[in-house]
């Protein structure tokens, strides 16, 4: 076996070094501005205040994050506790749609799964707008109805399509062997094409869970009482609502510790952001085999 000229893998240890520093300086500027609003909230607001606190906090603490949560003028519990109602049940019935769906348009035996996928991709292309979309929405009772955040958008056109294409992907000889075997359509799906998707599920999974916990037009336009709302609409009334109508949060002072809006505002936003991101490290391992497997054919 021949060696590689030196010139060769001194070449690639530079470039290694230069994509390592380049990767990491992006890695940085990625996780700042999560460590800076986390900085924020855990400062003490005297040296908010002050101006003093740069990137570390000052006088750290937590009083923030439990004054938001259990405050009821944020609403702050309520708003999570409805998000994360509509982002569970939300993904299972959109991930058991979107791949019940795609399994029948991947099957060569279903005649109008052409045309069937070109509707679809219409609906997919052309949107309608909100004015049509909110008058069939309010037929449907959708209105101030917490399932518009359910329901509606159980099946996404872009993430059957992955899904489709996945399915596509696996040997018909095991569906042939299933049939020879007397299994019907739905144990196949369960027993066979069910156990080889783990990737796919996952991928689609964290895709419709991160779109419903940021959902918000959607609730903002439909949802109106304060006991539906989501964590996005409380994040709103807290972050923006008030610098917006000149009112301020007056300073609080628990044990000794100053909490402003600053603090208060910053303890927000991390808590709304928070929950969809420890979804990720359990699902990376899937995540990029998923993506790859389900957008290339063959």
């Amino acid at each position: 076996m021949s060696k590689q000229p030196k010139s060769h893998l001194k070449r690639l240890a530079t470039f290694d070094y230069i994509n390592s520093a380049i990767l990491l300086l992006v890695a940085v500027c990625c996780v700042y501005p999560f460590l800076y609003v986390f900085f924020v909230a855990t400062t003490d607001g005297t040296y908010l205040a002050r101006g003093e606190m740069t990137f570390l906090p000052m006088g750290f603490n937590l009083k923030a994050f439990g004054y938001i949560l259990t405050n009821p003028r944020f609403n702050v519990f309520a708003g999570m506790r409805n998000s994360f109602l509509y982002t569970a049940l939300g993904t299972l019935l959109a991930v058991a749609c979107t791949y019940v769906t795609a399994y029948v348009l991947s099957r060569p035996r279903f005649k109008h799964r052409y045309a069937l996928m070109s509707l679809f991709i219409i609906t997919w292309v052309f949107d309608a707008g909100i004015i049509p979309q909110y008058i069939i929405y309010n037929q449907f009772g959708f209105v101030n109805n917490p399932w518009v955040m359910i329901v509606p958008g159980a099946i996404n056109t872009q993430f059957l399509i992955i899904t489709k294409t996945f399915l596509e992907g696996i040997p018909n000889e095991l569906e042939e062997a299933a049939f020879v075997d007397g299994a019907s359509d739905i144990k196949i799906l369960t027993r066979v094409f069910l156990p080889l998707s783990p990737t796919v599920l996952a991928t689609t999974g964290l895709f419709y869970a991160v779109s419903i916990w940021n959902q918000y037009l959607l609730p903002q336009i439909y949802l109106k009482d304060d006991a539906i709302k989501t964590i996005q609409q409380v994040l709103k009334s807290v972050v923006i609502t008030d610098g917006g109508s000149g009112t301020t949060f007056k300073n609080v002072v628990l044990d000794g510790v100053t909490l402003n809006q600053q603090n208060l505002k910053a303890a927000a936003i991390f808590i709304a952001m928070l929950p969809i991101i420890c979804v990720y490290p359990f699902v990376q391992k899937y995540f990029k085999k998923g993506i790859l497997i389900g957008s290339v054919k063959g």
